[in-house]
């Protein structure tokens, strides 16, 4: 499991909330992801999985140069990927 560091401000804590995501289900989907990939409109990366009230959402954020440092950007629902 790789650890994070998570840089969080008021800016982007209530822009989760406006898409019902708390920063402890951002942190936990990031940091036992489903599946990765690059986000297509961003070319960020995200991390997909499951909350712990049993949604499936995409989280896309920034990491930073050092591979440590998570800067969070949006976090939705979205439709399982097949596999």
């Amino acid at each position: 499991m790789p650890y994070y560091e998570f840089i969080w401000n008021d800016e982007i804590v209530d822009h989760l909330a406006e898409h019902d995501v708390s920063p402890e289900q951002f942190e936990d989907v990031v940091s036992h992801p489903e599946s990765t990939d690059i986000s297509y409109s961003t070319g960020a990366p995200c991390a997909f999985g499951e909350t712990d009230d049993g949604r499936h959402v995409i989280c896309i954020y920034d990491l930073e140069a050092d591979g440590i440092t998570v800067i969070p950007r949006t976090a939705y629902e979205v439709r399982r990927r097949r596999q």
